[in-house]
C-alpha cells in the first residue's frame, strides 16, 4: 500500500532512542512510504492532501484538519488515517496493525481513526 506520513507523524527513530519510527513498520512489511518532512517545504494542509490524493497515498497524520478538508470541504482523498492519542513509540504498531486490517476500506477513501482501544470508520460516500 503506498501511503504518506504528514509532517507531524515522527517517521525515524533516531539512534539509543525508542520514540519515532512511525516510517519503520510499514515499510519493513512492504508498504511505500514517504514522510512529508523530507519535502523542501510545507505546501499545507490542502496540497498534501492533494498530492496523497493524486498518488493514491492514504494519508497518516496526528491532525483532526485533514477529516475537516475532506468532510466539510469535501476535498478528493484516498483514504486518511489518523492516530489519536498514541506515544510516538507505538504509532508505527498502531499504524501498521490499521493498515493491514482496514487498508481496503482505506484504499476506498475511508477516514479511520485510530485509537488504543478504539478504531473509528467513516466510509467514504
Amino acid at each position: 500500500m503506498k501511503v504518506l506520513l504528514d509532517t507531524c507523524v515522527p517517521w525515524h527513530r533516531p539512534p539509543g532512542q525508542v520514540w519515532g519510527g512511525t516510517k519503520n513498520d510499514p515499510v519493513s512489511a512492504g508498504h511505500d512510504v514517504i514522510w512529508t518532512g523530507d519535502w523542501e517545504k510545507d505546501p499545507g494542509d490542502e496540497e498534501i492532501l492533494a498530492y496523497a490524493e493524486r498518488e493514491g497515498r492514504v494519508l497518516v497524520t496526528l491532525d483532526k484538519d485533514f477529516g475537516e478538508l475532506a468532510i466539510v470541504f469535501d476535498l478528493p482523498h484516498s483514504g486518511i488515517m489518523r492516530l489519536v492519542n498514541l506515544p510516538a513509540k507505538e504509532q508505527g504498531a498502531f499504524c501498521l496493525e490499521a493498515l493491514k486490517r482496514y487498508g481496503k476500506v482505506l484504499s476506498d477513501g475511508a477516514i479511520v481513526t485510530v485509537e488504543r482501544n478504539r478504531v473509528r470508520i467513516r466510509e467514504s460516500g
